[in-house]
């Protein structure tokens, strides 16, 4: 028993190895070292000038197809006016991904994707009934705020005439 033991963590150890560390001994897997709240809280100049920098060129693509068009002749076309506006939607996006928050975000992103791959989902068949086991709790409770709303009218009558 313990060779096989002494076996298995030389294979974890060599397995370590090849794929640079990511495999502990407990089978957890982490994307990064870091989690993404302390990451996030985590601020500089440079965060700032490119949160500014989004911001400005989100503000700027909502006024792309009002004003746009007054002072530069092609933006009178449709499609030039829809590829500015995606363009500067992506740049924006850019100037957030490259700050402290982008890379918690990315982070987040990343240990979800960990966490959906250990999700264990239902079967065909208890999804099926599942969904009709809620189909008759709606019913029901249909029936049921129905009957109440029928209660009240009647109730509400009486006073009303």
């Amino acid at each position: 028993m313990s060779n096989n033991q002494d076996n298995l963590d030389t294979t974890l150890s060599d397995a370590k190895a090849a794929n640079g560390g990511l495999l502990t001994k407990n089978n957890h897997i982490s994307a990064t070292n870091t989690s993404a709240v302390e990451v996030a809280k985590t601020s500089s100049t440079k965060d700032i000038v490119l949160w500014l920098l989004a911001i400005i060129v989100l503000i700027g693509a909502t006024l792309v197809n009002q004003y746009l068009p007054g002072y530069w002749q092609p933006a009178n076309e449709v499609w030039i006016r829809i590829s500015i506006i995606v363009a500067l939607f992506v740049f924006a996006l850019v100037c957030l991904a490259l700050t402290h928050q982008g890379r918690a975000f990315k982070t987040l992103l990343k240990d979800a994707a960990v966490e959906l791959r250990r999700v264990t989902w239902p079967s065909k068949d208890e999804t099926f009934q599942y969904t009709w086991q809620v189909i008759v709790v709606i019913a029901i409770v249909g029936f049921f705020i129905w009957l109440l709303d029928n209660f009240f009218n009647w109730f509400v009558g009486l006073f009303i005439g």
